[in-house]
Parts: structure tokens; C-alpha cells; sequence
């Protein structure tokens, strides 16, 4: 081979290995912190919620909403974790700029994460929260067959000519009925804008601006939630602080070093003088 192809084949080497360390290292980061919302929820979740037998078709359904939800909660921890993550990486990168354990620490790490990060916010937010509402309100359409009975009655068998098990069909029922409501609640949805951006505005702009919904809508959407999020926080913070010094002050003992002892035994005294004049 000649130079330029060698060094043309290096750099390509060197560009596949990047994003195939980048790829470990997203992927690492997302399953930690799914291991730790998983046990957050966990923890706060009643555990007879999903301590049913593992062919009961209700439990599986709340495991699937389990994971959707932890998934959510994964993202959004991640989001709020990515702007400190930035700013510390950008901080050691420019205190050890020479250091080679910490080249992984780039720009093109954190431009993939926040990307990652917007699309699985808007996915989670548009898509998967909706989505595992309604799949744990579902109880498929009519004529589904439905896992469970009386107590001790023994399972029902398969649909004739279905390879799916009683608990499979019942899932693939929800699943169903859970598309068919998020696919009317879109259009739903979609229909009142449209509508609502005729009446404001009937021109060719308005109109193309509604098939711009990735690039327009969603970011918009995004931030909107975003700000309401903040707001929120800023009017949660006080409330909470003030909160929590009133509890900390009933649980803690005040310290008495500052205490005059000769002021109480003086008011000792008199309180002893009062109740022996009274008697």
C-alpha cells in the first residue's frame, strides 16, 4: 500500500475504535444508572404489586410498565446528571491535558451523549410514559382471551391454531388495544393543532411547519417541559428547605452552653417561694 492509503486506513481505524469506546461507555453509564432507578423504584414501590406468580397475567404486565418506567427514570436522571458530567470532564481535560487515561473525556463523548439524551427524552416523554399508562389500564378488546380465573382453576389452553401461550396472548391483546388508544390520542392530538394553527395562522408556512414535528415540535415541546421543570423547582426549593429546618430543629436539642445557670436557679428559687406562700 502506498503512505496516503496507510495513513487513510489508520485514521479510519482510529475513528472506529472511538466510537467503539464511546459506544462501551454510553452503554455502561445508561445500565448503571438503570441499575440504580431500578432500585429506587423499587424501594418506593409496593412490593405486593408485583409479588404475584410469574404466569399471573396482571404481574407481567406490571413488570413491563416496571421497566418502561424505570427506563424514564433512567433518562431523566441522565439529563440532569449530563450539564455536571460536562462541566467536570471539560474541567480535569484542561488540568491534565497530556494525561492519556483521560483522552476518553472528549468533545465527541459528550456531543453523543447529549444527543442520546434528547432523543431518548423526547422517546420517553412522547412515547413510553404514555405507552405504560395505558398498557396497565388495557384489558384488551373484546373476545381476547384473559390469563387468571378462580382460585385453583387450571390454566386455560392455547387459541386453537396459536403457537402462544395463554399469558403471551393475553400480553399481545393489552399490547394491541394500548397501540390502537395512543394511535387515536395522535391523532387527536395532531388534529387540534392543526385545526388551532388554521385558525391562527391559514398560510403555506403554517402548514409546512406541521410536518417539521422532529425538528420543530419536539424541541419546542422539550423545552417547555424543561422550563416548567424549573419553575417548579424554583418554587419547591423554598418550601422545602424551610421545611426541612423545621423538622431538623424538632428532632435536634438545643445546646445549653450559653445558658446562665445563676439566672435559673434565681428563677428556681422564686417558682420554690411562690408555691410555698401558696401552700
Amino acid at each position: 500500500m502506498a503512505p496516503a492509503e496507510l495513513d487513510a486506513l489508520a485514521v479510519r481505524e482510529q475513528l472506529f475504535h472511538e466510537r467503539v469506546r464511546e459506544c462501551i461507555i454510553c452503554t455502561l453509564l445508561f445500565a448503571s444508572l438503570y441499575i440504580l432507578c431500578h432500585f429506587i423504584i423499587t424501594h418506593f414501590k409496593k412490593h405486593t404489586d408485583f409479588a404475584a406468580v410469574h404466569d399471573d397475567e396482571d404481574a407481567a404486565v406490571n413488570r413491563i410498565a416496571l421497566g418502561l418506567c424505570t427506563f424514564t427514570l433512567a433518562v431523566a436522571l441522565g439529563a440532569v446528571l449530563l450539564l455536571p458530567f460536562s462541566i467536570i470532564s471539560n474541567e480535569v481535560l484542561l488540568s491534565f491535558p497530556q494525561n492519556y487515561y483521560i483522552q476518553w473525556l472528549n468533545g465527541s463523548l459528550i456531543h453523543g451523549l447529549w444527543n442520546l439524551v434528547f432523543l431518548f427524552s423526547n422517546l420517553s416523554l412522547v412515547f413510553l410514559m404514555p405507552f405504560a399508562y395505558f398498557f396497565t389500564e388495557s384489558e384488551g378488546f373484546a373476545g381476547s382471551k384473559k390469563v387468571g380465573g378462580p382460585a385453583g382453576a387450571p390454566p386455560r389452553p392455547p387459541i386453537p391454531g396459536s403457537s402462544l401461550t395463554p399469558l403471551l396472548q393475553g400480553i399481545r391483546a393489552r399490547v394491541y388495544e394500548t397501540s390502537v388508544v395512543l394511535l387515536l390520542l395522535t391523532l387527536l392530538v395532531l388534529g387540534m393543532v392543526w385545526v388551532a394553527s388554521a385558525i391562527v395562522g391559514n398560510d403555506a408556512a403554517s402548514r409546512q411547519s406541521l410536518y417539521d414535528l422532529w425538528e420543530y415540535y419536539l424541541p419546542y415541546l422539550y423545552s417547555c417541559i424543561s422550563l416548567f421543570g424549573v419553575l417548579l423547582l424554583l418554587l419547591c426549593t423554598p418550601f422545602g428547605l424551610s421545611t426541612m429546618f423545621t423538622v431538623t430543629g424538632k428532632l435536634l436539642v438545643k445546646p445549653r452552653l450559653l445558658e446562665d445557670l445563676d439566672e435559673q436557679l434565681s428563677c428556681t428559687r422564686l417558682e420554690e417561694a411562690a408555691v410555698s406562700h401558696r401552700i
